[in-house]
């Protein structure tokens, strides 16, 4: 996965960002860029906003960007033991965008992080005729993750953390085991080299974070309590929709795009042939790429909410 261009490391990534105190915690962000509209990157589990890394020189091009790391991940504050959830992220995500004055926002979003972008679709839906007290969508895009739980193929360790053993799986959990199992999501000819697995790793493990990874893993059995109101918000929703899916990936490929092209309304689907689970990290020209046009064709268009 390694080329020719000079990418910050995750130590490189924290001096450029700034931390803020919400919800009671420490969060870490990075707030970059000069364009007039903003939009709000929100990274996967188990990792942190470095994932963007490869796409935020293009992205600071066009627009104002916000990448926070979630509770429980990257830089930002690791409380244990915490009962980490979904409508906390969202919580937190909507007082940072609030500290930073920003009240409408362009969304990309990948695995957990389209999580937390269905939620606070959700939440805008609701809001409709009254007034808002979170940011106003004006579109969003989804990367690989798990839109719909029924096509969520959650990986063998995640499912043994969500076991009463995970307790104790997490506190054996170590760079092997997170290399082993990193690897095996990420396309044939895109796989990350060892400088990079350890890069993630740093951000897994700073702060003694992998020992919580059970614990924000209730995001699995929180996607199956909230379907309804999740995927509904996407069903109805007049918010432009993409979704740019790595279909290589064994955990949210082809067979979850071949899911929302049957279940989404006027489903704009791009797949990205062998690339997997991390499309910013693997591909990010064509990430960049199709973004961009999915944002140039939003352009005018009304339906936000």
């Amino acid at each position: 996965m390694a080329d020719t261009l000079r990418y910050p490391t995750p130590s490189e990534w924290r001096a450029a960002g700034k931390t803020a105190l919400l919800a009671g915690h420490s969060i870490f962000y990075r707030y970059a860029g000069g364009g007039p509209e903003a939009l709000l990157l929100l990274h996967g589990f188990p990792t942190g906003s470095w994932d963007w890394h490869r796409v935020w020189p293009g992205l600071a091009q066009r627009f104002r960007l916000v990448a926070p790391d979630f509770l429980g991940l990257g830089f930002s504050a690791k409380p244990a033991p915490h009962a980490y959830s979904v409508m906390e992220q969202a919580d937190i995500v909507e007082e940072l965008l609030r500290h930073l004055g920003i009240f409408e926002v362009h969304i990309l979003a990948h695995d957990y992080g389209d999580t937390v972008a269905q939620e606070l679709l959700a939440r805008a839906e609701g809001r409709q005729g009254r007034e808002p007290a979170g940011p106003r969508i004006l579109s969003l895009c989804f990367l690989n993750g798990g839109l719909f739980p029924e096509t969520h193929r959650a990986r063998p360790i995640q499912r043994l953390l969500l076991t009463p053993l995970g307790p104790l799986l997490a506190r054996l959990y170590d760079r092997r085991a997170f290399a082993r199992s990193f690897r095996a999501i990420f396309g044939p000819r895109s796989q990350p080299t060892d400088e990079e697995i350890g890069h993630y790793w740093s951000l897994v493990s700073e702060g003694g974070g992998e020992r919580s990874l059970h614990r924000l893993l209730r995001y699995i059995p929180e996607r199956r309590a909230n379907r309804e109101r999740w995927v509904g918000a996407m069903q109805h929703t007049r918010v432009p929709l993409r979704l740019i899916d790595g279909a290589a990936d064994p955990v949210s490929g082809a067979h979850m795009a071949a899911r929302y092209r049957e279940l989404v309304p006027r489903a704009d689907v791009v797949l990205l042939d062998g690339v997997g689970h991390y499309p910013q990290m693997e591909a990010p020209a064509d990430v960049q790429h199709e973004y961009l046009a999915f944002v140039a064709g939003v352009a005018g268009r009304t339906g936000p909410v």
